[in-house]
C-alpha cells in the first residue's frame, strides 16, 4: 500500500489544498493530510477549528484521513509507514522554500521520497494568509476556501 501524508498548518485550508488533496487521493492508496502544529506560528484558527474543516472537507475521498503532530513531519511519516511527503507548489519562491525542507527531510530519512504537485494556474494566487487579509478587508472569498471555512470565520468572528 502506497501511504503519503500531505502536511500544512491549514490556517484555513484553501481550494488549493482541496485541489492537492483530490488528485493526490487519485495517485495514493492512502493519504494522510497532516495538521502539522507549529508552537512558533500564530493561527487564527485553533487547532480543534482547523481539524473539524480538515475532516469536513475530505468527507467525499475515501482514501483520505486527518490526523496532527506535534514534531517532525518526517518522523510522523516514517512512523505511519508512509513513503511520500506530498507538497504542493504555486510559484517559483514556493520552489526554493521547499527545496530546503526536501534536503532536511532527505538528510532525515532517504527512503521517504517528496513529491510535488504544481497548483493549477487558477489557484496559485491563493494562500491562508492571503485569504485571511481578503477576508479581513471585506473581499468576498467564497470561491476560495471550501463552505466550512467562510462558517468558521463567521462563527468566530461572532464570539
Amino acid at each position: 500500500m502506497k501511504i503519503a501524508v500531505y502536511p500544512g498548518s491549514f490556517d484555513p485550508i484553501t481550494n488549493g489544498h482541496l485541489d492537492i488533496i483530490r488528485r493526490a487521493s487519485k495517485i495514493f492508496d492512502k493519504v494522510i493530510v497532516l495538521l502539522a502544529i507549529n508552537p512558533e506560528k500564530n493561527c487564527r484558527f485553533s487547532k480543534e477549528e482547523r481539524l473539524n474543516m480538515l475532516v469536513e472537507v475530505v468527507k467525499p475521498y475515501k482514501n483520505v484521513e486527518i490526523d496532527s503532530y506535534n514534531g517532525l513531519v518526517i518522523e510522523y511519516a516514517r512512523k505511519h509507514g508512509a513513503s511520500v511527503l506530498i507538497r504542493g507548489l504555486r510559484v517559483v519562491s514556493d520552489f526554493e522554500y521547499e527545496w530546503a525542507y526536501a534536503a532536511a527531510n532527505e538528510y532525515i530519512d532517504k527512503e521517504i521520497e517528496m513529491v510535488f504537485l504544481m497548483a493549477r494556474k487558477e489557484l496559485t494566487f491563493i494562500s491562508s494568509s492571503q485569504i485571511d487579509e481578503l477576508y479581513n478587508s471585506g473581499v468576498d472569498i467564497s470561491s476560495l476556501v471550501p463552505k466550512i471555512v467562510l462558517e468558521t470565520y463567521t462563527r468566530t468572528r461572532n464570539k
